[in-house]
């Protein structure tokens, strides 16, 4: 299932991969690959092909392997209890990250459920940061102190996991109304999964962001499972979650493919500054189950996951693309492959070495100002030197 080529040639581009803005990729070799069609609802998404360089077919398998790697990293660490309490694992939904950020920048704004590991990732985290905030370590992305659900990097305009169902699609809404209250020409994208597309907070933000044409992307990462209830016995509407909206746009994209995701993100962040909200269902698949407490078989088989790997699976597919345009051999990807296992094994080592945040940050960052923080006892609360 490797994305076919319809011809090479010299063209300029951007690098565009996550972590990576806009860089100048004039005289790179670039091909044009078709992508799976898209679906539309109220809307005319792109159909067809578009225009890939090697230096951005790279990035995006660079970037996808690191995320691969570092939630199969978080999967032994768990297992070593090193990691403790509810721990969600992204590894087959990478492409929908890697084409999402390649289609944005990181003025707009990105928030999402728990399944957040990857998202930290791409917003400017480290493996290094990520894996020690899962061992609660002082060198983690929160410092030690919001563990695998609650990631954070406002800098980078990226709000966070929510740890509980749903709960982020009002405040994605409330993150677009900061933008058109302030006139920013960016977006938000609110991410939640097929478990929580039923939930009636999110009709509820659809509602007020097609009255208020909110810039806002409500994107359902339709991984065919809401913990172990398939979307086949959990929705009325089967799997077209993109026609939900009913009275606003939708597009359905193949989550497997990054270019396709890329291509489908681009067209709905423009819809959304040009129209209003949007809602986007992308098609993928998670390998592990619903978090590390599901073995992820009782309600499937190991012959379709099996199955969903040997023919979608993203990063085969854009090692594949790259092999066949002749820009890497075998060999050299490989090399790859060694280098990012060599980056993510040297964060595993961080993650279990790094010192624990001294006892006194549990109350630090509580308040926006220095607040005493009453504790159990006189002597154990909080008073700000």
């Amino acid at each position: 299932a490797v994305p076919r080529a319809v011809r090479a040639s010299g063209s300029r581009g951007v690098a565009c991969a996550a972590g990576e803005r806009a860089e100048d990729a004039s005289d790179e070799r670039a091909a044009k690959f078709e992508f799976r069609k898209i679906l539309g609802y109220l809307c005319e998404p792109p159909q067809g092909t578009t225009t890939a360089t090697e230096a951005q077919m790279k990035a995006y398998f660079r970037q996808m392997l690191t995320m691969r790697r570092m939630e199969i990293a978080a999967d032994v660490l768990y297992k070593a209890q090193f990691i403790r309490g509810f721990c969600h694992l992204y590894d087959g939904q990478e492409a929908v990250m890697v084409g999402l950020e390649a289609a944005l920048s990181f003025d707009d704004c990105l928030i999402t459920s728990y399944r957040n590991h990857c998202q930290q990732l791409t917003r400017g985290s480290t493996p290094k940061e990520v894996l020690a905030e899962l061992t609660g370590r002082a060198g983690g992305c929160t410092k030690g102190k919001g563990g695998s659900m609650h990631m954070y990097k406002s800098e980078n305009h990226y709000y966070g996991g929510q740890g509980i169902v749903g709960a982020q699609t009002p405040l994605g809404a409330g993150l677009a109304f900061a933008l058109k209250y302030r006139g920013a020409p960016n977006v938000a994208v609110t991410m939640f999964g097929d478990g929580a597309a039923n939930q009636g907070q999110l009709a509820e933000s659809i509602n007020m962001a097609s009255l208020w044409k909110l810039p806002c992307i409500f994107l359902c990462e339709n991984n065919r499972y809401g913990m172990g209830t398939s979307t086949t016995r959990a929705s009325g509407s089967g799997d077209d979650f993109y026609q939900r909206g009913s009275f606003i746009a939708g597009i359905k994209i193949d989550g497997m493919d990054v270019l396709s995701v890329r291509e489908g993100m681009k067209f709905a962040k423009q819809y959304a500054l040009e129209h209003g909200p949007i809602y986007v269902e992308v098609d993928t698949y998670r390998y592990h189950g619903h978090s590390m407490s599901d073995p992820g078989v009782s309600y499937r088989s190991r012959t379709e996951i099996s199955d969903i790997r040997g023919s979608r699976d993203p990063i085969d597919r854009v090692k594949g693309a790259i092999i066949e345009q002749g820009w890497a051999t075998v060999e050299e990807m490989k090399a790859v492959e060694k280098e990012v296992k060599k980056e993510v094994d040297a964060a595993v080592q961080f993650a279990k070495t790094a010192p624990e945040p001294d006892p006194k940050e549990t109350f630090t960052q509580v308040f926006t100002e220095p607040t005493i923080v009453r504790g159990t006892n006189s002597f154990n609360g909080y008073v700000p030197s």
